[in-house]
């Protein structure tokens, strides 16, 4: 059965399509209008190993707020969506990232009890014109429309984009490991048989 889905989520602020297969080569087809954004679902589809293709568009004449929170909650829904009901699945990953000076930590539960736990002091230089406090939003609203309980934490770094860099790739390995299957899993891995 093919572990994948397909989102399209339209609102007054945007317009997105995703379509997410979990169990991919790492290909990606970004095109969010935000090219920083861009890069980083890029880093999540190569380095999770996972095929996404998102189009997307909003209110950006306004600021990137809207359409990278939706981004979010599209990339959630979806991940929840192409896991089913999740037998098999490893359900925890854990992933450490350097990205030259700066070194991050992600640990997350697919668990169905969506908590963000986000310690990454990026500042408040703009990466290009991308606002990087919107990251924080972006994964609160994956962690809440996935189910997941997230944990990203950095350790140290001081170039926001090599920050945010070792953020999105610790989380694709983290989330990688969380959904891959297992054949030494049958069914749920909780002792309350759901999650």
């Amino acid at each position: 059965m093919a572990r994948q889905a397909r989102i399209h989520r339209v609102t007054r602020e945007t317009d997105i399509s995703v379509l997410l297969k979990l169990d991919g080569k790492g290909e990606a087809r970004i095109a969010t209008t935000i090219p920083f954004f861009d890069h980083m679902l890029e880093l999540l589809a190569h380095h999770g190993r996972f095929d996404l293709t998102v189009e997307a568009s909003g209110d950006t004449h306004v600021d990137d707020h809207h359409l990278v929170e939706d981004l979010g909650i599209c990339l959630g829904d979806a991940v929840r969506k192409a896991l089913g009901d999740k037998k098999g699945i490893g359900r925890y990953g854990n992933a450490t990232v350097p990205m030259d000076e700066s070194l991050c930590s992600v640990a997350l539960d697919i668990s169905g009890r969506p908590c963000l736990v986000y310690h990454v002091d990026i500042g408040r230089r703009r990466i290009g014109r991308f606002d990087p406090a919107l990251l924080g939003e972006f994964f609160k609203a994956f962690a809440d429309h996935g189910g997941i309980t997230l944990h990203i934490n950095l350790a140290y770094g001081k170039n926001n984009h090599h920050i945010a860099e070792a953020a999105f790739k610790a989380f694709a390995r983290a989330l990688d490991e969380a959904t891959a299957l297992s054949n030494r899993i049958q069914g749920i891995l909780s002792t309350k048989g759901t999650l």
